[in-house]
């Protein structure tokens, strides 16, 4: 496939590229090979090749789910302006 120059424009414009005529056909030549590029990948056989979604076949780590409070409340609160208990106490901003 190979692009013209009325081709670039039109992708320059959707893109919201601005392109200066003199640019035109300087990208018109990078973009047909980018294009040629991709043709040449079409010749590749991937017949009985599965789709990858990551090159690195990894499983998850899993761990148990534990409930914790994390047994830090008094080092959480320790600047806290003002508590109640294990809370902090905030003004009462609704009415």
């Amino acid at each position: 496939m190979s692009l013209d120059a009325a081709t670039v424009r039109r992708i320059a414009r959707l893109a919201r590229i601005r392109v200066e005529d003199a640019e035109v056909e300087t990208l018109k030549s990078e973009l047909n090979a980018i294009l040629g590029y991709v043709e040449q990948l079409d010749e590749v056989d991937v017949d009985g090749i599965a789709p990858l979604a990551s090159v690195v076949q990894l499983g998850l780590r899993q761990r148990e789910d534990q409930l914790s409070d994390g047994e830090i409340a008094e080092q959480v609160l320790a600047n806290a302006p003002d508590r109640i208990g294990n809370f902090f106490a905030v003004p009462k901003v609704v009415e």
